[in-house]
C-alpha cells in the first residue's frame, strides 16, 4: 500500500477514546514528557490516518512560536505508509501555518524511529544525555528499559527547517 492509499484528516472529539486507547497501550497514558515539559495529549490537536475505513494511526502536536512539536506519533498497521503520510502531513500543516520548523523527541532506545525520522529529512538536533531521570519526576511511571531491552535514558530532538 502507498501513502496515497492513506487517509489523512483533523482528529476530531469522535476519535478521543480511540486516541486515550492506544496512547495507554503505547505509553502507559495519555501524557507523555518531552524537554521537560508534560503533554497532555487527551486534549491535544492531531490527525488521524485512515486505511480502509479504519483508523490506522495518529499524530499529536503542539504550536508555539514558529515552530511545530509532534508530540505524539503512531502507527498499529506498520509497514503501509501510515507513519509516512502523518508525517508528511504535519510537515504540510506547518508550512500552510507559516511556521519555520518542526521538530519531535524521541528516547535513546528507539533506533527504528531515529532511521524512520532521518530518512524522512529530519537531522539530530540536540541530545540530551539523561534527561529520561528529570522526565521520571514529572512521570514516574516511564520504565526504565525501552526497545531491545535499552536502558531508557536520553531524549534525541529531530526537527526539519521549512
Amino acid at each position: 500500500m502507498s501513502p496515497e492509499a492513506v487517509i489523512v484528516e483533523a482528529l476530531t472529539e469522535a476519535d478521543r477514546d480511540w486516541a486515550d486507547e492506544w496512547l495507554t497501550r503505547f505509553w502507559g497514558s495519555p501524557r507523555i514528557v518531552s524537554n521537560g515539559i508534560m503533554h497532555d495529549l487527551s486534549t491535544a490537536p492531531g490527525v488521524i490516518a485512515w486505511v480502509d475505513g479504519a483508523r490506522a494511526g495518529m499524530l499529536n502536536y503542539n504550536i508555539e512560536g514558529d515552530s511545530m512539536e509532534i508530540t505524539s506519533l503512531f502507527s498499529i498497521m506498520d509497514g503501509i505508509g501510515v507513519g509516512t503520510a502523518l508525517i508528511q502531513a504535519a510537515l504540510d500543516g506547518a508550512r500552510q501555518m507559516g511556521l519555520r520548523r518542526v521538530w519531535l523527541v524521541t528516547t535513546n532506545d528507539n533506533t527504528r524511529a531515529m532511521r524512520f525520522y532521518q530518512r524522512r529529512g529530519f537531522t539530530i538536533a540536540a541530545v540530551r544525555l539523561n534527561q529520561l531521570a528529570l522526565s521520571r519526576r514529572l512521570k514516574p511511571e516511564i520504565p526504565f528499559t525501552g526497545d531491545d531491552n535499552i536502558p531508557l535514558r536520553d531524549e534525541f530532538e529531530f526537527e526539519v527547517l521549512l
